[in-house]
């Protein structure tokens, strides 16, 4: 009798993965995860891996967390879902009105879906929208940051500018302004992070100055561009754009899917900033990585824009899920963590545990640009720009083979992990990072 096929080769047959060549997996193939819990993912061999990039980003407190989980089977008891059009629920307006709280009421309306690229889309139909029901129909346009990564769907790659992601889809897109990036690696010979972000904005200011009438918003990923390599700015960059959106009228648009939730140090990145954007997308770790949730959160000023009488100036978009029970009750549940154990302070008190976790590495000759976020910890390999994409999966591998999970972009290696770790895990996962790094470093060198 023939020996049962692995989950690996099922999955091969039957699943399309995102963002893989699949042909690559005929040799590598994906590890079949059987549980989870705390920062452990474990295969279906028993192996374990340690989540040191909170499964793309969205693992907040570690995996099977017993609150999260309670209050799931709570609600399954209640309410699973309800359509959102004509009907609301406890869970939604609860959320709703935590969250608005949290801007001190300055965003206070939120708007739901499921995942992030849909709530880019929201936002950037809102900003046009709300132009057009002013009465500037010329108001159509977007400009977004070179380097940017907003999702994968047509309006969002529009403003992304990732060409790996976009470049096949070209004729379908309409392409925004791109502005210079903020990006502090791009620094000159004695200039301070702080000068690149002034330049990038003069750039801002000269784009909004050609195309005078004509931006609708600008897009911008505050503080930390992820899919640019964990590119990271000054916080005086988000207060310019928006003292340059106040100037040419347009809207401000903060993309806070993965760097929101307390990543750089505060629940939004816009707080170092000190400013409020006009919308503000939410994804990924609001529901502590349980469960599909994005929302985008509107200025009062936008929203009234659509009040009326006439249906057609309401804002007409749907999702079937928006506003899922299930996930606005581990949304709820998060939040709540957030602030019963003041998880702010303790992700401001672990990032210098981190910081010297990494410090093997850190220190390594063949690194550069080592920088930190709150709880992102990045650096990059010093490799040539072609030899990138071989060594991102190489230290994949090589890093898997020592039981962590890591997902290098391109020559940048970066650490996202969930705020559960403690200082033995830290330093567990520094020395296996820098283990990794050598291993892939020198098998890059032998080719």
């Amino acid at each position: 009798m023939r020996a049962p096929d692995s989950l690996a080769a099922r999955s091969l047959r039957s699943v399309w993965h995102p963002c893989t060549q699949m042909r690559r997996h005929e040799g590598a193939p994906p590890i079949a995860i059987e549980r989870a819990h705390g920062p452990w993912l474990v295969d279906t061999d028993g192996r374990r891996y340690l989540d040191a990039i909170s499964s793309w980003w969205v693992n907040l407190f570690g995996h099977a967390h017993a609150r999260i989980n309670a209050a799931l089977v709570d609600q399954l008891g209640r309410l699973e879902h309800a359509m959102l059009a004509g009907f609301t629920h406890e869970p939604v307006v609860q959320l709703s009105e935590r969250l608005c709280a949290l801007t001190g009421g300055t965003l206070g309306h939120c708007f739901y879906a499921s995942d992030g690229a849909s709530a880019v889309e929201i936002a950037l139909k809102m900003s046009v929208h709300a132009w057009r029901n002013a009465g500037q129909t010329d108001k159509n346009e977007f400009i977004c940051i070179a380097g940017g990564y907003h999702g994968e769907t047509v309006g969002a790659l529009g403003v992304t500018d990732t060409p790996l992601f976009r470049s096949a889809y070209e004729a379908l897109l309409r392409p925004a302004h791109v502005a210079r990036s903020p990006d502090a690696r791009l620094a000159r010979d004695g200039e301070s992070a702080t000068d690149v972000a002034m330049r990038a904005l003069a750039d801002v200011e000269r784009l909004l100055q050609q195309a005078q009438g004509r931006i609708a918003a600008i897009i911008v990923e505050p503080l930390v561009q992820c899919a640019a390599g964990m590119a990271m700015h000054e916080p005086v960059y988000v207060r310019g754009l928006r003292r340059l959106c106040d100037t040419y009228r347009a809207h401000l648009i903060a993309d806070e899917i993965a760097v929101g939730c307390g990543r750089t140090g505060s629940f939004f990145a816009c707080e170092q900033a000190g400013i409020w954007p006009d919308l503000l997308c939410l994804s990924k770790g609001i529901s502590g990585g349980y469960l599909p949730l994005s929302l985008v959160m509107s200025s009062q000023a936008i929203y009234q824009a659509f009040y009326d009488d006439d249906v057609r100036r309401g804002f007409l978009h749907s999702h079937s899920y928006t506003g899922n029970p299930l996930a606005c009750r581990a949304a709820l549940e998060t939040l709540a963590i957030f602030e019963q154990e003041d998880i702010l302070q303790r992700n401001r008190d672990f990032a210098p545990v981190l910081a010297a976790a990494m410090a093997p590495l850190a220190r390594d000759s063949r690194v550069r640009h080592v920088r930190q976020c709150g709880m992102i910890w990045a650096c990059d390999a010093a490799l040539d720009h072609a030899a990138a994409p071989a060594f991102a999966r190489r230290m994949a591998s090589e890093a898997a083979r020592r039981e962590l999970l890591v997902r290098p972009i391109g020559a940048s290696v970066y650490v996202m992990p969930p705020y559960i770790l403690d200082a033995d895990q830290a330093d567990w996962l520094g020395k296996r990072l820098h283990a990794a790094f050598e291993a892939a470093h020198a098998d890059m060198t032998e080719t």
